[in-house]
């Protein structure tokens, strides 16, 4: 197997595993683990040593188809060990037997420890793991990298009170001398060691649920049965719907879908035994929102997706982690679209895809795929590029190829590469051997660039429209890159209206002479900004046809970025934003006209606040008046979701008292509408004092469900008087959030308008703490929260800072937070010189 000799944190391929045979026994009072591992590997030439993977493990002795270990070298900084044998060992197959202890740690990543209250009080702890992208090795010493698949056989020596789970069926169980019980597991299908699981701990499990011979299940810690069945119904659909997406049945032997107390991520797509957040799994349908649902269907969807993108089929090296999270992002979106068509679950794509976007306009983004070296490059690639751009770039190409004819070529893929390893260009080549279309050369331009094109429509003087091209940049920057870019154009003359496909590379003239007007991209699917030059965009808002949701959400998100990238003035936006809001009743719309006020919210001056959230009352005046506080039986659900997010753009975006006090009710009133409920604990926690401190604080203790409990939390972090603040900070750090949050409400308190300087103050002075009580891959993402520290003192002292105390999981992405930050800076001088009183 050819690798990159170059790179010190690839394993040399002198000895290649094939199987693994694995026995653990972990103790969940020491928070230890015993293990042992026999591995039937390959000699593939004469040595006398083996180079592993291995990292906070202590390996105690082994020997090698009976020649012993004459000592082991440990590479803390490249994860490995070496084992040094009595006797050089010749070309053959050949049986590795090691023993080994290591921690139960705390971080979230490995063999590491969760922990949660029971019904009667009592802290109950669970074992479970995470292994991607590089922590196999923390579990034990394995071969830790994607294309080194092999076979895993998991024995679980536990307490025989406890539960124990893995990737495989559970095939055997017995008692062992001293009274615990040895679980045995079948062998898995051939795949890479960071899809292994394996979980023991005070669990339950549902009835299994038979898709088309799997059994599904949702196994949650005890006590919290009742909250499976949303999870189990969607689990079951999406399922099902990828075996019949993919035309290949599911490609293991059961499928556990696992809720965890403590967890970095959101999920993660461990063959057979996929771990989530408790949020996405335990959910009660009549107290949690649409989108708290949704979410949850979001990431069983992406997970099960996974199954066959990233597990039958798998990236050869960390450089690929972006096809598959694109690919399965992607396929979320089929499958909750077809799960619940009502949710017009591409339409809110357009909300994550700006995300995106706004990450990619920034000089210091990256190409989807690039060199990954190290396990904290491969910790850097999980963000919003890989996800949000990658499955946009997909979507594109999907549509751009055609539904079915893509679905067909993805078959062919899966086919061709089953329980083996891609590169990124073995999609595109199935795809256009399938097809027929050129889809490598479509789509490099998309992945191995950074960035995005702005495609500008432009009149001349004689009514000709012409499209071009160039990159968009937040900071303005001349810059030559080009993109093989699939437009559609519609087109509107006096007599007919017409589509206009090409693709576009140098400028091209439509061929309409004084169109009435043209619409660039209504369809959203290409992922590329459309600035409207020559009065076009007046001309599409009062002589074209009646625009859609989807095409009202693509003119709101350009107009917004080039405002941020100041070829758009505020005020013109503004005007805008207010024309856009008369008449628009759709959910995705208001939520990117809501965040765009909340923006302008952050940085008007305090002078020029009143008159700004005047604006913003008459603004959402007509929505407000036709949807209004009380729910209408059998409306749609996302009417219910759009109430939520008007009455917390008028009570605080717009300082209404009337719909402030009206929250306050809601608040203590007995059955609330889910949306409505949570916008108005948003409202009373952003407008409220001490006694609505302890009334939330209270709620977040005592939640009944995950998604209440996190409502809840995160509420606390918008209160504005400095003593509260100090103790939503404080419990960061003293075991009251839960490490998996800790960042996230580090964050919210971030973005705080009022206090965001003050959490800035707590982060530096607790740096050590913080970092060494969050999960890693969680700290760049908490950094996020710094891009709302706009003014230039603070941006000057956040750089420096961060200069002296670098952070190496994130270095790109962080890159990425301290230019948004600068961009932010001069959006708010801007913001202030339009909206401060003195101006108007």
């Amino acid at each position: 197997m050819a690798i990159d000799s170059a790179n010190p944190y690839r394993l040399p391929r002198g000895v290649v595993p094939r199987r693994y045979e694995l026995r653990l026994e972990p103790d969940l009072e020491a928070f230890a683990f015993a293990g042992s591992v026999g591995v039937d590997v390959e000699v593939v030439e004469s040595t006398s040593e083996i180079v592993l993977n291995a990292a906070e493990l202590e390996i105690n002795g082994g020997d090698l188809s009976g020649v012993g270990l004459s000592g082991v070298d440990y590479d803390g900084e490249h994860e490995r060990a070496v084992l040094r044998l009595g006797e050089a060992v010749q070309p053959g197959a050949a049986r590795l037997n090691l023993s080994f202890t290591g921690t139960l740690n705390d971080q979230l990543r490995g063999f590491y420890r969760s922990t949660f209250t029971d019904e009667d009080g009592e802290e109950r702890v669970i074992a479970t793991t995470q292994f991607e992208s590089t922590n196999a090795r923390r579990a034990f010493p394995c071969w830790d990298e994607p294309d080194l698949k092999a076979v895993f056989e998991v024995t679980l020596v536990v307490p025989d009170d406890l539960m124990a789970v893995s990737s495989g069926a559970e095939i055997g169980s017995h008692t062992t001398s001293d009274g615990r019980r040895a679980v045995s597991f079948a062998p898995t299908m051939e795949m890479s060691t960071y899809l292994l699981a394996f979980i023991v701990g005070p669990l339950e499990a549902t009835e299994p649920v038979d898709v088309n011979g799997t059994p599904l299940r949702v196994v949650h810690p005890i006590g919290k049965g009742h909250l499976t069945e949303y999870a189990l119904d969607a689990g079951a659909f999406c399922l099902g719907f990828f075996e019949d997406y993919f035309a290949i049945d599911y490609p293991g032997d059961k499928l556990d879908l696992v809720a965890i107390p403590d967890f970095a991520f959101g999920a993660m797509e461990n063959m057979g035994c996929v771990t989530f957040r408790e949020i996405l799994l335990l959910l009660d349908p009549d107290s949690s929102t649409q989108q708290e649902r949704q979410t949850a269907v979001d990431v069983i969807a992406h997970e099960l997706a996974h199954m066959w993108f990233g597990n039958l089929v798998t990236m050869k090296w960390w450089n690929g982690i972006w096809l598959k999270e694109a690919f399965a992002t992607f396929c979320e979106m089929l499958a909750v679209d077809a799960y619940r068509p009502d949710w017009k679950r591409w339409l809110a794509f357009g909300l994550s895809r700006a995300a995106a976007f706004d990450v990619d306009a920034l000089a210091a983004t990256r190409a989807i795929e690039y060199p990954v070296v190290s396990p904290a490059d491969a910790e850097g690639m999980y963000d919003l590029l890989t996800y949000e751009k990658g499955a946009a770039a997909v979507r594109m190409l999907e549509q751009y190829l055609g539904a079915d004819e893509f679905r067909d070529g993805v078959r062919h893929y899966l086919r061709r590469h089953s329980y083996a390893n891609t590169e990124t260009h073995d999609l595109w080549d199935a795809l256009t051997e399938s097809t027929g279309e050129p889809a490598r050369v479509v789509m490099d331009s998309w992945i191995f660039q950074g960035g995005h094109p702005v495609v500008t429509a432009s009149a001349d003087d004689d009514g000709t429209v012409t499209l071009s091209q160039s990159r968009f940049r937040y900071d303005d920057q001349p810059d030559d890159a080009r993109w093989q870019v699939p437009v559609v154009a519609a087109v509107g003359t006096d007599t007919e209206e017409r589509t206009e496909r090409l693709v576009l590379k140098d400028p091209v003239a439509l061929d309409a002479d004084n169109p009435a007007w043209i619409m660039v991209n209504p369809t959203a699917d290409g992922f590329y900004r459309v600035a409207y030059e020559g009065g076009l965009l007046d001309q599409l808002l009062d002589n074209g046809p009646a625009l859609d949701p989807l095409q009202r959400y693509v003119l709101v998100d350009d107009q917004w970025a080039l405002t941020v990238a100041d070829r758009l003035s505020v005020a013109d936006y503004v005007v805008f934003a207010e024309r856009m809001a008369a008449a628009e009743d759709d959910l995705a719309v208001w939520r990117r006209l809501a965040g765009t006020l909340g923006t302008l919210d952050h940085m008007v001056p305090d002078d020029g606040r009143a008159d700004l959230q005047a604006r913003v009352r008459r603004l959402v005046g007509p929505a407000w008046a036709r949807v209004g506080w009380e729910p209408v039986s059998g409306e749609d659900e996302r009417i219910g979701e759009l109430r939520g997010v008007l009455a917390r753009t008028l009570a605080v975006g717009g300082n209404d008292a009337d719909a402030i006090a009206r929250c306050r009710e809601l608040v203590a009133a007995e059955s609330v509408d889910p949306a409505l409920a949570a916008a108005a604990i948003a409202v009373v926690a952003a407008t409220g004092d001490d006694a609505d401190y302890e009334e939330i604080h209270h709620r977040h203790q005592s939640a009944p469900t995950p998604q209440l409990e996190l409502r809840y939390l995160m509420a606390l972090t918008t209160f504005d008087d400095p003593a509260l603040m100090d103790r939503t900070l404080a419990a960061t750090l003293d075991g009251t959030v839960r490490s998996q949050d800790a960042g996230f409400v580090l964050r919210g308190c971030l973005e705080n308008r009022g206090r965001g300087p003050q959490a800035w103050a707590f982060i530096t002075e607790h740096w050590d703490d913080i970092n060494q009580r969050l999960p890693s891959a969680i700290v760049p993402r908490m950094l996020g929260g710094i891009t709302a520290l706009s003014t230039p003192e603070l941006a000057t002292g956040v750089e420096e800072f961060l200069k002296a105390h670098p952070v190496p999981q994130g270095k790109l992405i962080l890159a990425q937070h301290l230019e948004r930050q600068q961009i932010n800076v001069d959006l708010r001088r801007r913001v202030q010189e339009a909206l401060g009183t003195e101006e108007n």
